[in-house]
């Protein structure tokens, strides 16, 4: 078995919503979401490998600092269901050739 040892395994996401939030990453990227024993929301990233909550009252960056690219099957076809759920592109595919990316942001009230 390969080591885990500096495996990325929790992640927090600042969210004014969390409901909406939870709701927005199900539909864009299909993590699935359940109920922690403290009643929380929390996810599992859709391959299982990465899972982690909303966390309300934490203020979110305005400027870029860490960043969490999300790999998907079709970038065009995403950016299409960031936009159908609320969320922004800012930065459109193509800018980081030859990588195909786009980078979005979720709209405030997530």
């Amino acid at each position: 078995m390969p080591s885990t040892n500096g495996k990325i395994c929790y992640i927090e996401i600042p969210a004014i919503d969390i409901n909406a939030s939870s709701t927005f990453y199900k539909e864009v990227f299909g993590w699935q979401t359940r109920r922690r024993g403290d009643g929380q929301i929390a996810f599992d990233d859709s391959v299982g490998e990465v899972s982690g909550t909303w966390v309300a009252g934490r203020k979110a960056a305005t400027t870029p600092g860490l960043l969490i690219y999300i790999m998907v099957d079709s970038v065009a076809k995403t950016v299409e269901a960031v936009i159908a759920n609320g969320g922004q592109i800012v930065q459109p595919i193509g800018m980081d050739a030859p990588e195909i990316t786009a980078s979005l942001v979720i709209r405030q009230e997530m």
